[in-house]
Order: C-alpha cells, then structure tokens, then sequence
C-alpha cells in the first residue's frame, strides 16, 4: 500500500481558551480576599484602572451651588491679626468645649487597631527564653537550641537524639544530658519523644514516681488507651477502684504540652453574600464592602481618542491596556451577577433549612442548581468554592447546602447532613457508662424510616470525630 499526502477540508468545533476567558474563570473560583488582591495588583499594573473615591462626592451636572457659597467672597484672606483681639475666648470656649486626645490615641494614616497588638510567644521564644535563664554551659548551648528548634507543634522532638548529636558534634551521652534539661523547662511534658513519655514526666513532676499512676503509664499505656482497665487491674494485682483512681489522674494530663503556644490564629470570615428575611421572603444582597470600584482612567481615554500627534507605540499600549481593563470591569460584574444568581437558586431549594434548621435541610447537587439557572456544572463548583453566605443559620459556606442525599423506606430522600444530625443528637444522650454502638443506632434509625447499613453509620459517626463505642465508654 502506498503512502501518500493528501489536503482535505474539515468543519470542526473547540473551545479556544483566549486569555480573556481564562481571566473571567480564575476569578470565578477566586476568594473575596484573594479578588482583593488580584484588582489591587492589576490597579499597580495598569494605569488606565482607577478606584473610585466613594468619599469624594461628584458634582451633578446643571446643580447650582448653596446660596452660603455663593454668597462667600471670593477674594484670598489674608493672614492677619485683624479681628483676633475682638473674639471672647471664654465665650467660645464655653461654646465648644475642646478635649484633648491623647497621642495613642491620634488617628494615623494605615495604621488599624490590628497594628497595637502585641505578637504571640512562640513555643520555640518561650523555651529559648528559658535556656538563657538556666545554668547551661555554654558548650552545650548549641545542642539544647537544636532541640528546641525540632520540636513540632504538640512539643514532640521531631528527630532523633543520634541526629542532633551527629549535627552538632557532640557524644550522644552529652545530647541526652541536655535533652533531660530542656525537659524540664515549662510546659511540662515537653520535648517528649512519645506520648508515653509526655505522661511519664508531668507524672513525676506531680511527684508520682513509684506510684500506679507512673506503673499504669510505663507497662500498660496499650490497655489504657483501650480502656481494658480489668486487664490492667488483673496483671497488675490492684483493685478497679485503685485503677479508676489512677485513670481520672491520667485523664487530667496534657497530652499536647505546645498546643498552647501552637494555636492558630482566628480567621474571621466576610461573607460575599447577606441573606435576610423580611415579611416572609427572603432578600438576598451582595456585599460589595471592601471590593475596590473600578473605573477607566478619562486622560488616558481622552488621549486615545484625540485627534493628535500621539506616536503610534503608545497609542497601541493605550489600546492593550484599555481592552484589558474593560475585561477586567466586565469580568467582575460577571461574576458578581453568576454569585447572585447561584445565591438565589440555594435559597430557594433550601428555604426550609433556613426557616427550621439542620432537620429540614434538602438534598442538593451542583447538577440541580446548574440547570434551574442554565448554567454548567463546572461554573456552579467555581462559584460556590471559598465563598460564604450570612443566613439566619449562621455564615455557611455555599458548598455546605450541596449534600448526598440517602433514600428513605417511605421513598422520599433525606440529606446526610441531617443523619448526621441524627447521630450525633443519638451519642450525646447515651449513658456513658453503656455508649450505644454502630448497629443500634442502624435499629433507631430504621425506626424513622431510615434504611442505612452499620457501615455508613461507622463513617459519618468518624467524619463527625466521635469514637466507637468501646472507646467512649466511661468507668467513672
């Protein structure tokens, strides 16, 4: 068979991603705080963009000015002593009463209430602190602050002693030593290498040495983190209650040392979306607060279409710059509108959740919100990822409302959040002495007309962080 070169013609259809259209998706799926970000970074980059000064109030065309105005002379004042010796100024001081602020408390350009804050006390500043305060040699400085700085944020050593004696060229006999020292520093139980020696050194610092509580905590950590309290009871020769007792002191340590000094900052949320019902409808408004308002610049405007001199090069940066802030504005809008109307749709197929609560919440995917307002799948994803709604419930985000729906004996179809509601109301009225298990919270459900196998219960029961019920057990 011979091969040969032919020219043929072909009709087909692809979507072409022009860079337009890549813009208006990425800010689609971007935050409120990452939009920020993006407008103010485009604001530095093009100067035809400009933000619109909402203190600036613009003069409407054919509005006269105020009589007081018009009555003021025009004419410069000058600076003078006329006049000054002829004010009462008790008067006036009388009149206006004038208090003085004091300096901190002076308004300054940028500076918020965020910037008087003093900075948190890291776990590492605190240990260091420490060590300058102790009587360590100075030879062995640098190991301690090797220890310290592999400490993770539960106050763990992340390393082994053999690394950071190899690091820092010391026998590993000295290394131990130090890391005894920094063992001792506040807060107890730090620099453990294992939970089991966390518990075992604020078990001696309570002076326990000797004791069941140290015994429980050397030979039987498997059992007590099991809660076979009678195999610890058999195999030790003590009574339940000497076991019990010890148990409630176990129970009262910290098995994360650092997390105090680890805490995460709060992260406060702005809604991009206020939900609020008035006279038995729901009102929906987007919250523009904080987004720049942009606007395209009149000079560079004026140049482009002005009949000048203007050389060519700059006329065509003019041009770029022009088409790609009017996208920019267009995009914004764009998405502002998609949110709006995505915003609508949840409300309208979740009104009962957010008239009752959790119990009533629907099952919802992104396929039934795409097609009430005719849009693609993929669009509705973008949207409702990172951002968040205000609602009598609460500020959710938007992804919260789309939940996997489970079918009911009768036929209808309940959400899993609402199961999930279910079981955990369910656990939190068991007898802790007698925490009911997987399979008879199948059986209550059943009786509800729920049909869901032991399985999926194990599942949302984890999801929800409740143990099982041999763990939730309480001798005490």
């Amino acid at each position: 068979m011979a091969l040969e070169l032919k020219q043929s013609m072909k009709l087909v259809q692809q979507l072409v991603m022009t860079p337009q259209l890549q813009q208006a998706i990425k800010l689609l799926q971007l935050s409120r705080l990452e939009l920020v970000n993006t407008v103010n970074q485009e604001l530095q980059e093009n100067p035809l963009l400009e933000e619109v000064n909402q203190d600036v109030v613009e003069k409407v065309p054919g509005e006269t000015e105020p009589e007081a105005a018009r009555d003021q002379d025009p004419r410069e004042i000058k600076g003078g002593d006329e006049g000054i010796k002829d004010i009462n100024w008790d008067e006036y001081m009388q009149n206006y009463e004038y208090y003085p602020r004091p300096m901190a408390a002076q308004d300054e350009p940028g500076r918020g209430f965020e910037a008087t804050l003093s900075k948190k006390s890291s776990l590492v500043d605190h240990l260091i602190w420490q060590l300058r305060l102790s009587p360590v040699p100075k030879e062995q400085e640098e190991t301690a602050e090797m220890i310290i700085g592999n400490l993770n944020e539960d106050g763990y050593l992340d390393c082994s002693l053999e690394e950071i004696a190899q690091a820092a060229g010391v026998e590993l006999s000295m290394a131990e030593g130090v890391l005894l020292q920094v063992q001792e520093f506040d807060p107890v139980g730090v620099a453990a290498r294992s939970l089991q020696e966390c518990l075992i050194l604020q078990a001696r610092k309570l002076e326990m040495q000797g004791t069941v509580v140290e015994t429980i905590l050397r030979d039987h950590i498997k059992d007590l983190e099991r809660k076979r309290y009678d195999a610890i009871a058999k195999r030790t020769g003590l009574s339940m209650e000497e076991v019990l007792a010890a148990v409630r002191i176990i129970i009262g340590l910290d098995p994360k040392p650092g997390r105090t000094y680890f805490g995460e900052e709060p992260r406060y949320i702005i809604p991009d979306i206020y939900v609020n019902k008035i006279d038995d409808e729901y009102v929906i408004q987007l919250n523009d607060d904080g987004l720049p308002k942009l606007r395209i610049s009149n000079y560079y405007r004026d140049i482009l279409f002005r009949n000048d001199k203007t050389a060519g090069d700059t006329r065509e940066y003019i041009q770029e710059k022009l088409r790609a802030a009017a996208w920019l504005i267009k995009s914004i809008h764009q998405r502002q509108r998609t949110i709006y109307k995505v915003a609508c749709s949840i409300v309208n197929f979740q009104k009962e959740f957010l008239d009752k609560g959790l119990a009533y919440m629907r099952p919802l995917v992104l396929r039934d919100v795409a097609e009430d307002i005719d849009m693609h799948e993929s669009t509705i994803s973008r949207v409702t990822t990172n951002k968040y709604m205000h609602t009598p419930q609460g500020i959710l985000e938007m992804k919260y409302f789309f939940k996997s729906s489970i079918q009911q004996k009768a036929g209808d179809k309940i959400s899993s959040e609402t199961i999930k509601q279910r079981i955990r109301q369910t656990i939190a009225q068991e007898d802790p002495t007698n925490p009911i298990s997987d399979q008879e919270i199948v059986s209550l459900l059943a009786r509800s007309h729920i049909d869901i196998a032991r399985r999926t219960v194990a599942k949302y029961r984890e999801s929800l962080g409740i143990l099982a019920s041999t763990r939730r057990k309480k001798f005490v």
